[in-house]
C-alpha cells in the first residue's frame, strides 16, 4: 500500500485552513506548523514555529511534499482585516513568504501552493460594471461584462494586496529558477459561515467543498505544472473574478454557487 502524501499546512488554525482541513486528513498525511499548535495533531506532526522565523521552519519541512501556506498577516483572521500595519504584514507576508519558499527549495519540497488573494485585484470593486456586482442594494444588474482573470491588470487597494502580489512574483522567480513547483490560489470570500454574505459575497464566494475540491486538485496536479495563478471561486451568477483557468487546467468543477 503507498504511503500517504505528505502534506504541510502553515496557518492552519485560520478561517481557510479550517475550511480546507476535512478533505486534506481525508486523503494526506497533514501536519501543521503554527505559532502555537493546533488542536487534534500528534505531537510529532504538531510544529510549533513562525514563518518569519526561519531556522524554526526546517524540522517542520523535512520530507514533506507538498507545503500550503496560509500564515499570513492581515486576511480574515488578523482583527485589523486588510488595514494591518506595514510592519506587521513584511515580517509575515514579505520575509516569511520568502523563508518558506527558501526552506521548502534547500529541503527538497517538490510544490509549494501560496494563498494568495481576491485582495491582489480588488480596486476592480471600485469601478463599474463591478461596483454593481458586489453591492448589497436591491439594483438592476448589469446583463454582461468582462471577467477579471489571473492575468489581467491588478489592482490593490491595500498594502496586504500588494504583499499577495509580490508572494505571487516571488512564487515565479523560484519555479522558473529551481526545482520547486509553486501555485498561487486567489481566494475569495471563504468565511467561518459556509455561506455567501450579501453584497460582496454574492458575487465572490467560494464555497468550503468547492475550495477543498480546487486545493486537492492542485496539489494532485502533475509536476510539470511548475507555475500558475489560480481564482478560487465558486459558479456565483455574478462572478467576475474568472475561475475559467483553474476548470480548464485543472478540471475545476464548482459545485456551489451564489444567487441561482
Amino acid at each position: 500500500m503507498a504511503s500517504k502524501r505528505k502534506v504541510l499546512v502553515t496557518g492552519l488554525s485560520g478561517v481557510v485552513g479550517q475550511a480546507m482541513r476535512p478533505a486534506l486528513e481525508e486523503h494526506y498525511e497533514i501536519s501543521s506548523l503554527s505559532r502555537n499548535g493546533v488542536d487534534g495533531l500528534p505531537d510529532e506532526r504538531n510544529f510549533i514555529g513562525n514563518v518569519a522565523d526561519v531556522e524554526s521552519l526546517r524540522p517542520a519541512f523535512e520530507g514533506i511534499d507538498t507545503i500550503v501556506n496560509l500564515a499570513a498577516s492581515g486576511g480574515r483572521s488578523d482583527p485589523d482585516g486588510m488595514d494591518g500595519d506595514w510592519e506587521t504584514m513584511l515580517k509575515y507576508n514579505i520575509v516569511g513568504c520568502y523563508n518558506v519558499l527558501e526552506v521548502a527549495r534547500q529541503t527538497g519540497v517538490k510544490r509549494v501552493i501560496l494563498a494568495s488573494s481576491g485582495a491582489a485585484a480588488n480596486g476592480y470593486e471600485w469601478e463599474e460594471p463591478y461596483k454593481t456586482l458586489v453591492s448589497s442594494e436591491d439594483i438592476p444588474m448589469p446583463e454582461s461584462w468582462e471577467m477579471v482573470s489571473e492575468v489581467s491588470e491588478p489592482k490593490p487597494i491595500h498594502l496586504y494586496g500588494v504583499t499577495k502580489l509580490f508572494g505571487e512574483d516571488l512564487g515565479r522567480l523560484y519555479a522558473i529558477t529551481t526545482d520547486l513547483s509553486v501555485i498561487n490560489l486567489r481566494i475569495s470570500a471563504t468565511g467561518p459561515i459556509d455561506a455567501p454574505q450579501p453584497g460582496r459575497g454574492m458575487a465572490n464566494w467560494q464555497s468550503h467543498r468547492d475550495l477543498q475540491q480546487l486545493t486537492l486538485k492542485i496539489i494532485e496536479a502533475p509536476a510539470d505544472l511548475k507555475f500558475d495563478v489560480f481564482w478560487a471561486t465558486s459558479d456565483n451568477k455574478r462572478l467576475f473574478r474568472d475561475n475559467a483557468h483553474a476548470k480548464e487546467v485543472l478540471g475545476y468543477a464548482p459545485q456551489d454557487g451564489a444567487g441561482w
